[in-house]
């Protein structure tokens, strides 16, 4: 009993001292540009994890700092995916992201925000209208969606222009798919880098 408080209070002390490291060098610009490679999947956060491979995709965005520092921010993306299954996807979005130092140049994010994601159908699709069935053609509908995530990356401060790698996981939360099923899991694996420009 003695040993698992002890291992519980060294890590929680190795915690703190980690998140409380500041940044090497203040040197953080705003706005950004982010650029991602993204692989979409309909599925629950961490299940079929081969599966999340299949449907690429690409985005862009940029972020804006809240204290002029790297490590708390509001990021701003528009991404689209493939997914031949359930219909491709445009989604807009903005996350609030957490961003502690784990060392020198590592760091991990923590995610959350909100957006819009615009489903297109996968196949032709028709409906009923006065007894006769008529082609709706391949139109989607826009849907609320609660982007969550968690992301690794590194980042190396120059006065000049400086390249800040990530691998982002997502997990989205759809409203409105249809009406038997009102809330729809769908998972995002994205590799990117954001580009900060020189001063």
């Amino acid at each position: 009993m003695k040993s698992k408080i002890g291992t519980m209070l060294l890590a929680f002390c190795l915690t703190g001292s980690l998140l409380a490291q500041p940044d090497a060098k203040n040197d953080y610009r705003n706005f950004p540009i982010i650029v991602m490679v993204q692989f979409h999947n309909l599925s629950m956060p961490f299940k079929d994890m081969k599966s999340n491979f299949s449907n690429i995709g690409f985005g862009l965005g940029t972020e804006l700092s809240y204290n002029g520092k790297s490590n708390w921010v509001q990021q701003f993306s528009a991404t689209w995916h493939h997914n031949k299954t359930v219909g491709n996807g445009v989604l807009l979005y903005s996350q609030a992201v957490w961003r502690p130092n784990i060392s020198s140049g590592a760091y991990t994010e923590l995610k959350a925000g909100a957006g819009y994601m615009y489903a297109f159908r996968p196949v032709e699709s028709y409906k009923q209208i006065n007894g006769v069935w008529e082609s709706m053609g391949n139109k989607g509908k826009g849907m609320f969606t609660l982007p969550l995530g968690i992301s690794v990356g590194y980042q190396s401060y120059s006065d000049k222009i400086y390249i800040s790698p990530f691998i982002s996981y997502q997990f989205l939360l759809i409203s409105g798919y249809n009406q038997s099923i009102p809330l729809v899991p769908e998972t995002l694996i994205q590799v990117g880098s954001r580009i900060h420009l020189s001063k």
